[in-house]
């Protein structure tokens, strides 16, 4: 018996040992594929970097880069000097073919080198403004001026009875030239009177913003065709040239200027003059003596005529005249009197301007 259990131990630890060789072994060769599965691999990775590199830095620096510099620099200089010579080319044929309207040369105008004594009173004649906001009044407060308004001339619309006598057929024309909004005023007044609709396809040429907006009045600005200028005919010559084949039509006082004449005539454009309104001398005779102002200023030749006509035994003396506009200007020397200040000029465009450096250089004491 004993010795039976001798063997049985002796079966079971070799068994155990026997077990544990086997289960060792295939772990060995497991290692073993895995080390000779992983060493091929390593060695193609390594091969792949070493052929792929040197061919990379070949291609960037000695093929590509010199090759863009070359064809930069020869290419740029024709191209800028081809461009340069067809906009000269161009500009010659616009100009060759529509040729910029020139108006004739304006007047001289000769100031008088009367005394520059003190100014303390001035008479504008324009209607008085209905705001302080108005350059005549903050001249006055600048240099402590006693500024007075009263309009010499004054409108009266010529009725369609006079209008008809002209012979002018408002609706054969499909455009009309408005430089005022008197103007504006009296061409809606006209038609009214002879019943006449004015159709919608008419186009309005005005010679400034404002009278443009003043349209606003009789029609739908935004369902019209408005052109407007910056305060001359001539602001509108491109526009007039596009539609030179339409009619137009010129509403006038019976003094009017006649430089917007001229410059329709010279463009060959068909329109009709038409006088609808009349400019005529106010009653004056609440001035009761015009020396007891230092300044009278003008705006137009009817109201120098104005001056003529309600003064007629007026003198000058010490009151100098002042005159904004050519036209108005030598209407001043035709009736007889002295020009003292006038405007436009190239350092003040505007007439409160000019007043200002006559009164800063007359007010020094």
């Amino acid at each position: 018996m004993a010795a039976k259990k001798t063997k049985s131990k002796s079966l079971k630890k070799g068994g155990g040992k026997a077990t544990k060789a086997k289960k060792s072994k295939p772990a060995k060769k497991s290692a073993a594929k895995s080390k000779s599965s992983k060493k091929p691999v390593k060695k193609k990775v390594l091969k792949a970097k070493k052929a792929i590199k040197p061919k990379k830095i070949v291609a960037k620096k000695v093929v590509v880069k010199p090759a863009k510099k070359v064809i930069v620099k020869a290419v740029k200089p024709e191209k800028i000097q081809k461009k340069e010579e067809v906009v000269v080319v161009k500009k010659e044929r616009k100009n060759a073919k529509q040729p910029l309207y020139v108006p004739p040369p304006l007047p001289v105008i000769e100031i008088s080198n009367h005394p520059k004594t003190r100014v303390k009173n001035i008479l504008v004649s324009q209607p008085k403004p209905d705001n302080d906001k108005n350059p005549y009044i903050e001249l006055a407060r600048k240099h402590s001026l006693f500024m007075h308004f009263r309009q010499f001339i004054k409108v009266e619309g010529v009725s369609a009875i006079d209008f008809r006598t002209q012979r002018v057929d408002i609706l054969q024309h499909q455009a009309v030239i408005l430089t005022s909004k008197q103007s504006v005023d009296h061409y809606f007044r006209v038609c009214n009177e002879m019943r006449i609709t004015v159709p919608e396809t008419m186009k309005y040429f005005c010679i400034n913003e404002q009278t443009a907006y003043y349209l606003q009045k009789y029609i739908q600005y935004r369902k019209r065709k408005i052109f407007f200028g910056h305060g001359t005919i001539i602001d509108l010559v491109d526009v007039i040239r596009k539609n030179r084949e339409e009619k137009f039509l010129l509403p006038v006082s019976d003094v009017h200027k006649e430089q917007i004449v001229d410059f329709l005539d010279e463009l060959q454009i068909q329109y009709t003059k038409a006088v609808i309104y009349k400019t005529v001398s106010a009653d004056l005779s609440d001035i009761k003596n015009l020396n007891d102002y230092d300044v009278l200023v003008f705006f137009t030749p009817a109201g120098i005529k104005s001056l003529k006509n309600n003064f007629p035994n007026f003198k000058q003396g010490n009151t100098r005249i002042a005159a904004f506009g050519h036209a108005t200007a030598q209407c001043v020397k035709q009736l007889g009197y002295r020009l003292d200040v006038f405007a436009p000029n190239p350092q003040n465009p505007s007439m409160s301007g000019a007043l200002d450096a006559y009164i800063k250089e007359a007010n020094k004491r």
